[in-house]
């Protein structure tokens, strides 16, 4: 026995797993960093304060009904086709350069860089929304859904930035590296109440965060930032422990020439009318249109209900996010875009695909062009997505009709979820 402690087999065996410990302190380490930090003293004084508080987490108007768990996993694990790009993805590099001037006092531009993070020049005010640079949305660097594509616009190459705006806590929104990498070069971070913890656990200047409710407003030099509701949750904890401690929002950017309108991620909620009324119509929305599916129609909309929702808030062109640069569902990636645009059609609705680092600008929008490529995709009627509380019959909720007429009923639901409220 002494003789194998001796051994060189031995030593290497030990060195090995002492390196592997190390290693996996450091990760977990690295992992707890960016799982951020809670709200304490007056930050959590606020959010108890909000009429979002349910007592001991924020909570949605309409419950959130999610699918069975265990019919969760088996989809997930039966996967699906095309779920991510095969090739690689035309994107439109961008550099430092074409973004040198500052924004005009009467403009707007909005460039997309990738599933939710946008860059906003509106009225002469600089907003990098729920930007992510970030090689996984994930709270480990070595696992978690990976990007499909580069950043079109280098990190180093941004312009300075008036405003960061963050619509939720989520991993795809809230990015730990690009935070601590912009704690420094923007001006200001506006959050929804208690995501401001996280942002100050990792460094951020207290002077520049502002923690907003629904409905609550910051002026950045003439350009309004409005928190606007949305029907979501949050968490960043791998066990689950910090879920609904933070609280969720869509937003508004309102100029005196200009507003738009995004989403965050959101199920379809009747209080998009409202946002219409009290500030449309919107030069733009920007609707969270992918990672969808039956299972979780009261977390993310879907193509569909996102036509609809531009619809209720007074949208003028239409331009769908949170989809093309992460696999977070189980459909074909291209699904989001050729839904979207057979019920923007069908809707009346004007909408724009941008590639990756392309600026649109809604005031002389291009022509709709096709970028991506041809895949097979499920329609609305195959699987369709209809959030909970809307008086419409659930996918699985059958009548009783044989198939034919089952498929027929259902396109009659879509039919409903298209017209206006």
């Amino acid at each position: 026995m002494l003789k194998v402690f001796r051994s060189r087999w031995f030593r290497i065996s030990l060195a090995s797993a002492g390196l592997f410990a190390l290693l996996l302190g450091v990760a977990m380490i690295s992992a707890c960093t960016a799982m951020g930090g809670r709200a304490t003293g007056a930050r959590r004084a606020a959010m108890e304060q909000s009429a979002q508080w349910k007592g001991e987490r924020f909570g949605n108007p309409l419950a959130r009904k999610d699918g069975p768990y265990i019919d969760m996993l088996v989809q997930w694990v039966k996967g699906a086709k095309n779920t991510s790009p095969s090739a690689p993805m035309p994107v439109l590099d961008r550099t430092a350069a074409e973004f040198s001037d500052a924004p005009a006092a009467d403009a707007l531009n909005i460039t997309w860089l990738g599933h939710s993070t946008l860059l906003v020049e509106l009225d002469g005010l600089r907003v990098l929304i729920d930007p992510v640079w970030g090689e996984r949305v994930s709270p480990f660097r070595f696992a978690g859904p990976k990007r499909f594509h580069a950043p079109p616009l280098a990190f180093d190459d941004l312009p300075s930035i008036d405003a960061v705006v963050i619509s939720h806590d989520h991993y795809d929104h809230l990015d730990y590296p690009t935070i601590v990498a912009l704690k420094d070069r923007a001006k200001r971070f506006v959050v929804p109440l208690g995501v401001g913890a996280h942002l100050a656990y990792w460094g951020v200047d207290e002077a520049k965060i502002t923690e907003l409710d629904w409905w609550g407003s910051l002026d950045c030099g003439g350009v309004e930032l409005i928190a606007t509701p949305a029907r979501h949750f949050s968490g960043r904890s791998v066990v689950m422990s910090d879920q609904d401690q933070t609280l969720w929002a869509g937003w508004i950017v309102k100029g005196p020439t200009h507003r738009i309108f995004y989403s965050g991620d959101t199920a379809m909620h009747p209080t998009f009318s409202e946002i219409g009324e009290r500030y449309g119509p919107f030069d733009a929305t920007l609707m969270e249109s992918g990672a969808y599916n039956a299972l979780w129609a009261d977390v993310h909309m879907g193509p569909e209900q996102a036509v609809k929702a531009h619809k209720m808030v007074k949208g003028k062109l239409l331009i769908p996010v949170h989809w093309g640069t992460f696999d977070l569902a189980i459909h074909a990636w291209t699904e989001p875009v050729e839904r979207l645009l057979v019920a923007a059609e069908a809707a009346g609705v004007q909408a724009v695909v941008p590639q990756p680092g392309e600026t649109v600008f809604p005031d002389a929008p291009r022509a709709l062009t096709r970028w991506w490529p041809e895949l097979d995709w499920q329609t609305a009627q195959q699987a369709p997505v209809i959030s909970s509380g809307l008086g419409i019959r659930q996918p699985g909720e059958h009548s009783g009709l044989p198939p034919s007429a089952e498929q027929d009923a259902r396109s009659a639901d879509y039919a409903r979820v298209m017209r206006e409220p």
